[in-house]
């Protein structure tokens, strides 16, 4: 029997598979891209579906045994899905996966620089609540902004951590990520927003005035000096990343 390694909890619910699935709109058309099959519950349903299926497995134990039973459309790659070029990929449309919960903010970030259709994700509950979340909310991050900046996102559905194998400590939810055909809202300068961002939300305590001032000197003149990022909006940062960068 292979055992789990590498922060999988297998799921294990046929029914849940096939509803993520269907969520997907999956055609002969088209071909999808998953992450982290394990063993395989997914994988095969999306290959009686797809036209083709590329599924990135890094654990070679269960790339072994999962290879004994697949189809003939899926093509298995052993390999660190956060090291893969997806770009050297055959161009998949769409992407549904059960994601290893170690992996889920930077994967997502390595999503948003592709483009595809739909994703349809299945995260921890309270990572799938950042993605959603509204200013002024604990769970509100640098990623709910992010995130904001390039897709709409919407959680379709929560799934009991007794669907799992072995069950983690929280349940889980099922995401749909559609990507914007150009950004939701205008930066001027998209790695300084990304990086204003990501500053902002290290030091989200503290009023925005401190932490501009400690980057970029003592800006005066800004909006929401006296605001704490939780409270901003993703647009409002967007704004505020425009009037710094245009005085650097």
């Amino acid at each position: 029997m292979v055992k789990p390694r590498f922060g999988q909890h297998f799921l294990n619910d046929q029914s849940i598979a096939q509803r993520e699935i269907s969520y997907a709109g999956i055609t002969k058309d088209d071909i999808v891209l998953e992450i982290g099959p394990g063993k395989g519950i997914i994988t095969k349903l999306l290959a009686a579906y797809a036209k083709e299926v590329i599924a990135i497995e890094i654990d070679p134990r269960l790339a072994t045994e999962l290879q004994k039973t697949l189809p003939r459309n899926v093509t298995l790659l052993c390999k660190d899905a956060l090291t893969v070029d997806f770009t050297t990929l055959p161009r998949f449309s769409k992407i549904v996966s059960n994601l290893p919960f170690e992996i889920s903010s930077p994967i997502m970030f390595k999503f948003l620089e592709c483009r595809f259709s739909i994703a349809v994700l299945i995260f921890q509950k309270d990572f799938a609540e950042r993605l959603v979340a509204s200013p002024g909310t604990k769970e509100y991050s640098r990623l709910t902004v992010n995130v904001s900046y390039k897709a709409t996102c919407r959680i379709l559905e929560t799934i009991p951590r007794d669907c799992f194998s072995p069950p983690p400590k929280v349940d889980s939810a099922i995401v749909e990520l559609i990507p914007a055909p150009v950004p939701r809202f205008s930066v001027q300068n998209e790695p300084f927003f990304f990086e204003l961002t990501k500053q902002l939300f290290t030091h989200r305590r503290k009023k925005i005035r401190y932490t501009i001032k400690s980057l970029y000197g003592d800006l005066k003149d800004l909006p929401f000096l006296d605001h704490r990022v939780e409270q901003l909006t993703p647009e409002q940062i967007g704004h505020l990343s425009d009037l710094i960068s245009e005085r650097l």
